[in-house]
C-alpha cells in the first residue's frame, strides 16, 4: 500500500502501525479473550505470609468485643477467683476462635465485591495474600474445633451458646445481611451473646436490668456504625454492604437515638433500684456511675452525629476523653460491686 508524499507528490510504501501491544500505557484485547477490570489505582501486590494474612483476616481489633464476657461476672462481684478467671479466659478464647471463623468465611465469600471497595480490597483475602480456598478451609475448621473444645472443657450450655453463635452469624454472612432490620438484630444479639456467656459459664443469674442495658448499647453501636458508613459511603461507588442504598441516614440516625435512650433507662433503672439490700459504701457508687454512663453515651454520640463511628474499636479505644470516662465509670462501678 502506499500514499502520497506531501509537497512532492510522490509515493511511498506507508509503514505500517505499531501492535497496541507496543504502546505504552495500552492494554490489549484480543477477541474471545477476557482482559479483566482494569488495576486500581494504588494497587500493589499482595505482600506478607499466608500466617500474616490469615491473622489480619481474624481481625485482632474486633477481639477487643470479648471483653464482654466478664461483664456478668464483674456485675455480680464474681470474677477475682482462680476458677473464674481460668473459665473466662477460656471462653474468650472459645469466643475468639468463633469470630475468626465467621470473619474468614465472610471475606471469602465478599472477596470479589471487596475488591470494588476502596479500603477493603486491601483485605488479604481480596489483596490475594490468603487464596479463598484456605480462608474457607481454616474458617471452618474453627467454626468445628471452637464448640468441640466448648462440649470438652466447659458446660454443655457455654458449647450450646457457641453453636447458635455460629449458626445465626454464617446465616448472617450468606443471606441474613441482606435483610432489612433483621441484619442489625443479628450483629447485636453477638454482642449480647458475649455478655451472656460469662454468666453461663460461671453459673451467675442474670439481671433484666443487665440483659436491656447490654442489649441496646449493642443496638446503639450497631446502629451508629451502619449511619457512618451510609454517610461516608453516600455518593460514591463500590459501597459493598448494599443494604446501605436501601436504608436512609435518617431512619438510622432515628434507630441509634432510640437504642441509646433505652440503653441509658435501663441502666439508670438498675442504679436506683435498691432491690431491699442495705449499702454500707462510703458514697452511693451505683448511682453516681450514672453520670459517668451518661457521659459516655454522649460522647460516642459526637461520632455517630458526624458519622465517624464505622470502627467502634477505633474510636473507643482512640479518643482520650471516651477512654477517662470509661475508666471513670468502671472505677464507680467496681466500687459499687465491691461495697466499698
Amino acid at each position: 500500500m502506499t500514499e502520497a508524499t506531501p509537497l512532492t507528490g510522490t509515493h511511498r510504501r506507508a509503514e505500517p502501525h505499531p501492535p497496541e501491544a507496543a504502546l505504552p500505557g495500552r492494554r490489549t484485547h484480543h477477541p474471545g479473550t477476557d482482559p479483566g477490570p482494569a488495576p486500581h489505582p494504588g494497587d500493589t501486590a499482595p505482600t506478607g505470609s499466608l500466617p500474616a494474612g490469615l491473622l489480619r483476616t481474624a481481625r485482632p481489633k474486633q477481639w477487643v468485643k470479648n471483653v464482654l464476657v466478664v461483664a456478668a461476672p464483674a456485675a455480680a462481684g464474681q470474677l477475682f477467683t482462680v476458677h473464674a478467671l481460668t473459665e473466662l479466659a477460656l471462653v474468650i478464647a472459645l469466643f475468639t476462635g468463633c469470630a475468626a471463623a465467621v470473619y474468614l468465611v465472610n471475606d471469602a465469600r465478599d472477596a470479589a465485591a471487596d475488591r470494588a471497595h476502596p479500603t477493603k480490597r486491601h483485605r488479604p483475602v481480596a489483596a490475594g495474600q490468603v487464596p479463598v480456598p484456605v480462608a474457607y478451609a481454616v474458617g471452618g475448621a474453627l467454626a468445628v474445633l471452637a464448640p468441640a473444645v466448648a462440649a470438652w472443657l466447659t458446660t454443655p450450655a457455654v458449647a450450646g451458646l457457641l453453636t447458635a453463635y455460629l449458626g445465626m452469624q454464617l446465616a448472617y454472612c450468606v443471606s441474613l445481611k441482606h435483610v432489612l432490620v433483621v441484619d442489625l438484630v443479628v450483629v447485636t444479639t453477638g454482642f449480647l451473646m458475649r455478655a451472656v456467656v460469662g454468666g453461663l459459664a460461671l453459673g451467675i443469674p442474670l439481671s433484666r436490668w443487665f440483659l436491656i442495658t447490654t442489649g441496646f448499647g449493642a443496638l446503639f453501636m450497631v446502629s451508629a456504625k451502619r449511619y457512618s458508613e451510609a454517610v461516608q459511603m453516600a455518593g460514591t461507588a463500590g459501597a459493598t454492604r448494599a443494604l446501605l442504598t436501601e436504608y436512609t441516614t435518617g431512619y438510622l440516625r432515628f434507630v441509634w437515638q432510640l437504642a441509646a435512650g433505652v440503653a441509658v433507662l435501663g441502666y439508670c433503672l438498675w442504679a436506683l433500684e435498691e432491690g431491699g439490700v442495705p449499702h454500707t459504701s462510703v458514697l452511693p457508687w451505683r448511682q453516681l456511675s450514672v453520670v459517668a454512663f451518661v457521659l459516655a453515651v454522649l460522647r460516642y454520640a459526637v461520632f455517630a452525629d458526624r458519622g465517624t463511628a464505622g470502627e467502634p474499636e477505633e474510636v473507643v479505644l482512640g479518643d482520650r476523653a471516651l477512654a477517662l470516662i470509661g475508666l471513670a465509670w468502671l472505677t464507680m462501678y467496681g466500687l459499687a460491686v465491691a461495697d466499698w
